[in-house]
């Protein structure tokens, strides 16, 4: 029987192990570019947020929730950092947010254009579809392991662990909302002589952009708990007290920390949330005007 069982038995682990080794040995250059410019996007964003006095960051985040959204939101924000300043998390809180808005902006700038490309083609969403469902599946601790791999220890594998795990949402629901455009929308302008381009700009993704909204909420939401995760692989922020308390059975230090991070997830919901209602509501007029302009 277990002869039969070594027969049958796949060596996938060792395989990927094989893939991992050879992109080290053959495109360790291309690695070490990608974790200098990584490592300097983070060092600029950690150094916008910590640099400062906490109350400017305070003010700033208020102000931004207020233009948004109100007063209501507004007081929300400034009570959420003032919670976070209270329990004495601060620095890690701001190192936090900064590897979070750093893997979400790259986490945006892949999975909205592949989700383009994937609505305009059928053929790429069938090769794509897969490997999102790969990566969503996938356990949150494994992405670390071949990150560890090819960038080391550090802030790094950090953020690349954080973006394989966060993109897939985003791709998935900027393929939905463009193809849930309605055709015959889309087809008015085409017969008034608008180009792809524009019909794209000016007509698909100001009606799909409820759905890119809420792809990019999705993103910012697990990029912001997996960057807890990727302290285990050196990176800073909310993750290392928590880890901390865990292998101490320190319950103050975990319950202050997970604190924290509830407070910073809230704050971008709600942020990215009203961002999205407010463009929502400007673009609903524009949506309509390619028809006409290009008449």
């Amino acid at each position: 029987m277990e002869q039969l069982e070594e027969l049958i038995r796949i060596p996938l682990g060792q395989w990927v192990r094989s893939v991992i080794d050879f992109l080290k040995e053959y495109l360790g250059g291309f690695f070490d570019v990608v974790a200098t410019v990584f490592s300097a996007i983070y060092d600029a964003a950690a150094w916008v947020f910590t640099s400062p006095p906490f109350w400017v960051i305070i003010v700033v985040f208020t102000a931004a929730a207020w233009l948004v959204k109100g007063a209501k939101l507004a007081l929300g924000t400034f009570v959420g950092f003032v919670v976070i300043l209270a329990v004495d998390q601060w620095q890690n809180a701001m190192l936090t947010l900064a590897l979070t808005i750093v893997a979400v902006l790259i986490a945006t700038a892949i999975a909205i254009p592949v989700g383009i490309w994937a609505a305009r083609s059928q053929t790429v969403s069938n090769v794509v579809r897969p490997v999102l469902d790969f990566l969503q599946t996938m356990p949150a601790f494994v992405y670390l392991l071949p990150a560890i791999f090819l960038f080391s220890v550090g802030v790094v594998p950090g953020i690349v662990a954080t973006i394989m795990f966060a993109v897939a949402p985003g791709v998935r629901l900027t393929e939905l909302g463009i193809r849930g455009v309605d055709p015959e929308v889309v087809e008015a302008g085409q017969a008034f002589g608008a180009t792809p381009g524009r019909v794209l700009r000016q007509i698909q993704l100001p009606l799909a952009l409820p759905s890119i909204m809420a792809g990019i909420n999705q993103i910012i939401m697990l990029s912001l708990s997996m960057s807890v995760i990727a302290s285990m692989v050196g990176a800073p922020g909310l993750g290392r007290p928590i880890v901390q308390a865990l292998s101490s059975v320190n319950v103050p230090l975990g319950f202050e920390a997970g604190l924290a991070v509830v407070m910073i997830a809230m704050i971008l919901d709600r942020l990215t949330g009203a961002l999205g209602t407010r463009r929502r509501t400007r673009a609903a007029a524009p949506a309509s005007e390619p028809v006409a302009a290009t008449a």
